[in-house]
């Protein structure tokens, strides 16, 4: 009776002790918080699979649509994301672009059915917008792991003096022409010209290599130099963006930065595929061993990813990576089985980033009853033709006999999304003004929308090989089908 008491006030007062913390867990306000936020997470879900809805819906219709023309369909991707895009519906946009919650109507859809408060709008609108982008740059590596599968790494070894080649010409002759000409015909001040030259400079890989893979090229030698180039103009585009950004912060060209880039990118591309060739039968021989469902696929997808990442981590682009991962598994004995395993993931993601791309083009800057745009307007049009001619003319230096010259020239034009980080850039330095802004833009869609139906129409007479004609064939079943 002793050791009762004192055990039980203990006891008692633990009791009396722990109520108030518990009390504190279930405290009105803490659940409130939690509540509201799994309410926004489900809501951020919503707009997610809302605006995917939006993405494959524009894709095939305008995919059909070009198909049924006789044009690639990525074009009617690229129309139909401008349709649902910032230009025309507004159901998928991006606070990059100036637009706000208010004005998408995905977001007022989510008001209406789901409950999504005023208050909440904002960030549920930068949350869902931030994951669509997300998908749409998973979407442009896996379209460039499917293009390094589908390319010969011998043939594009064989023809890298001729891409080398195109590559600094197409980078040169834009860059040059386009500054020169803003400066001395427009007088524009020296960093908004350089600028807009280096819009010029880059290719848009990814357009370019999905029209080449619709249309049967992709494995012709005309296709591996403008791939192989497209690759180079990328890594050159990153150094040309890395200078006249730091020109336009600075004032400044920060040489050890631009050596560090040209180092490491020519260090990665390398190493990568000689490293990966020297793996490739350890990669076959684990798959080989592994006995559960989709062991190729995503064994495959993991060296693409660890490739991309090491990519962004020494600051190029991901999709150098993905490309070098699909060049290095195409000399392997799963290839074949691989490119039709990928296909499925890739008509899953590729859509959303040329959905994504055209939705986030602005065509209102085409309206030349603005005042502020006829200025633009001008300006644009040296720039298209400058863009235009600046890359046409590269497939004009190539030494090689019996190759479609014009048609290296004219896969090198679009500019696509890579034109568009560039004005992205500029806007954010506050380098351009507001007509020069505007015609880099139009500059980006003339090039984007145009190069498609020029790259079918310069390849249309000239099939190169029995294999092509019947991968062209593939191709159009492949899009029938889908």
């Amino acid at each position: 009776m002793i050791f009762v008491q004192p055990i039980a006030e203990i006891t008692v007062g633990t009791n009396i002790l722990a109520q108030p913390f518990f009390s504190f867990l279930n405290h009105p306000l803490l659940a409130t918080a939690n509540e509201t936020g799994a309410e926004q997470s489900s809501l951020i879900l919503a707009g997610v699979l809302v605006s995917l809805v939006v993405i494959y819906i524009a894709s095939k219709v305008g995919g059909e649509l070009c198909a049924r023309i006789n044009l690639p369909p990525v074009l009617g991707e690229l129309v139909g994301g401008a349709v649902v895009g910032v230009s025309a519906l507004h159901l998928l946009i991006f606070p990059e672009s100036g637009s706000q919650a208010a004005d998408s109507l995905i977001v007022k859809f989510l008001e209406t059915t789901a409950g999504l408060t005023p208050e909440s709008a904002a960030s549920v609108f930068s949350a869902q917008s931030e994951t669509v982008s997300l998908l749409a740059e998973l979407g442009v590596i896996i379209l460039l792991f499917e293009i390094g599968l589908e390319s010969d790494l011998k043939e594009l070894i064989r023809v890298g003096p001729q891409a080398a080649v195109v590559a600094v010409v197409g980078v040169v002759a834009p860059f040059a022409a386009g500054t020169a000409g803003l400066i001395y015909l427009f007088n524009i001040s020296a960093v908004p010209a350089i600028f807009a030259g280096a819009a010029l400079t880059a290719t848009s890989i990814g357009i370019t290599a999905k029209v080449l893979a619709e249309i049967g090229r992709l494995s012709s030698t005309e296709g591996q130099i403008i791939i192989g180039a497209a690759v180079l103009d990328d890594v050159l585009g990153i150094i040309v963006l890395a200078v006249v950004a730091s020109l336009a912060k600075t004032g400044e060209i920060e040489i050890t930065n631009i050596i560090y880039l040209i180092i490491s990118a020519a260090v990665f591309l390398v190493g990568a595929i000689l490293i990966g060739r020297f793996l490739s039968p350890y990669f076959v021989g684990l798959v080989n061993e592994m006995k559960t469902r989709g062991q190729l696929l995503l064994t495959a997808l993991i060296f693409a990813f660890i490739l991309s990442y090491i990519a962004s981590a020494i600051h190029l682009e991901a999709i150098l990576g993905a490309f070098a991962a699909g060049l290095v598994l195409a000399e392997t004995d799963k290839s074949r089985e691989l490119e039709e395993q990928i296909l499925p993931v890739a008509d899953i993601f590729v859509p959303i980033f040329f959905v994504c791309v055209g939705a986030k083009t602005d065509l209102s800057v085409l309206n030349p009853a603005v005042p502020s745009n006829r200025e633009g307007l001008i300006i644009a049009a040296f720039l298209i033709v400058t863009a235009i001619v600046g890359k046409v003319i590269t497939g004009f230096t190539l030494w090689q006999p019996g190759i479609n010259k014009l048609a290296v020239g004219v896969g090198m034009i679009p500019r696509g999304e890579v034109g568009l980080v560039f004005a992205g850039v500029g806007s954010a330095s506050g380098a351009l003004s507001e007509s020069t802004e505007a015609a880099i833009i139009m500059m980006v869609i003339s090039t984007t929308f145009i190069a498609p139906p020029l790259l079918r129409l310069v390849f249309k007479d000239k099939p190169d090989s029995a294999d092509e004609i019947q991968l062209d064939s593939a191709t159009s079943q492949d899009s029938s089908s889908n």
